[in-house]
């Protein structure tokens, strides 16, 4: 399974996770896939990565599920 469909399968079975994506790839990244990832509006993390910027990335999408956790509620 690509993360293209991953990402695909999630939206229709778990669509309440698609927020905790994050998209990591070591291979060259086509313009397609470029396009999918820009329209998910998912951040991504080319490899190879180093600890903190996994660190980072990771903070940062916690920081945003739970900023919209919030302002659902």
């Amino acid at each position: 399974m690509t993360g293209k469909e991953l990402y695909q399968w999630l939206q229709e079975k778990h669509p309440q996770l698609i927020s905790r994506v994050i998209f990591t790839s070591g291979s060259v990244v086509t313009g397609d896939t470029q396009s999918f990832q820009e329209q998910t509006g998912r951040p991504s993390l080319p490899k190879p990565f180093t600890a903190a910027e996994l660190i980072a990335i990771v903070n940062s999408t916690l920081k945003q599920v739970k900023s919209n956790l919030w302002n659902t509620t």
